[in-house]
């Protein structure tokens, strides 16, 4: 009797550390199951504050970058504007736009590094894809912004190179078209005059004698045959007096007397005129002195 009791209760003791062993072991697994956990949790906490830090500071890169801010106008709003669009204007025109595209291939960098974070640690949430997607759009945004930004000054560099090109085309016009002018102006109002004794402007073949019988009253006319090397130009627009070395001469070519008068002047005539307009209608002035140039 003593021996079965003694038997049934080691089998009960063997029992009870057989379930005690494997109640240990479950609650050492349980508690190994529960730390696990606990870590994981503590890991995706970290990757969750990690990817919105992430994610912040990449929306506040973006908000940074000001695609309209530019010290230039990067459209033109008239020829004031194209003629302030210089090649130095150009070129820091363009230097802004590379450093707004640099800081867009940052962000994208920065994006891309996140999307792939997220990828490896195998977050799944809605709300972070969401912002990773809006994050992408907004990058696509400004590189789209900023496309524009440079086509609009390699257009407005057009537009100032034909204006350039225009502007000088008109000036050479404008030149020409001066030169043409002053050409005529200066041929309107441009006579020749020529100074000489009888015998210096018979020589010349400027004037003859006609008429008179016996060599006795001829007068003196003009030859017609007029040498312009022989001749000294005025331009009655700003000259309007001709010296001479003689204190008396005839004029002998017909210009209208009402637009001229001889004047002496330190015993010396000059011929002043007094309509030019009038006087220029004959083209060749010929002054005959009465006595030689004093020495």
């Amino acid at each position: 009797m003593r021996k079965s009791v003694a038997y049934t209760l080691v089998a009960v003791i063997v029992l009870l550390a057989g379930a005690t062993a494997v109640f240990v072991q479950k609650y050492s697994k349980r508690t190994a199951e529960y730390n696990d956990m606990k870590t994981a949790e503590e890991s995706a906490r970290t990757q969750y504050a990690d990817a919105f830090s992430a994610i912040a500071e990449i929306q506040d890169s973006l908000n940074a970058i000001a695609v309209g801010d530019t010290s230039l106008p990067m459209v033109s709003s008239g020829l004031a504007a194209e003629q302030r669009m210089t090649q130095p204007n150009k070129r820091q025109a363009l230097d802004r736009i590379a450093l707004l595209s640099a800081s867009v291939q940052r962000a994208k960098a920065k994006i891309n590094q996140l999307e792939s974070t997220v990828k490896r640690s195998g977050i799944r949430m809605a709300g972070m894809e969401k912002l990773i997607a809006s994050l992408k759009l907004n990058v696509s945004g400004k590189e789209e912004q900023i496309a524009q930004l440079t086509g609009r000054v390699d257009s407005l560099q057009t537009q100032v190179t034909t204006l350039a090109t225009t502007v000088q085309a008109d000036a050479d016009t404008m030149r020409a078209q001066s030169q043409t002018i002053e050409e005529r102006r200066r041929e309107l109002a441009t006579i020749e005059y020529v100074i000489g004794t009888k015998k210096d402007l018979e020589n010349s073949g400027l004037i003859m004698a006609r008429g008179g019988v016996l060599g006795m009253g001829k007068t003196l006319k003009l030859s017609g045959r007029f040498d312009d090397s022989r001749f000294t130009p005025l331009d009655t627009d700003f000259e309007t007096v001709v010296r001479t070395p003689a204190a008396k001469v005839e004029v002998l070519s017909p210009q209208p007397t009402s637009s001229y008068a001889l004047e002496v002047v330190g015993g010396q005539v000059e011929v002043h005129i007094l309509n030019p307009t009038e006087f220029r209608k004959v083209k060749h002035l010929v002054i005959m002195t009465k006595e030689r140039a004093k020495a």
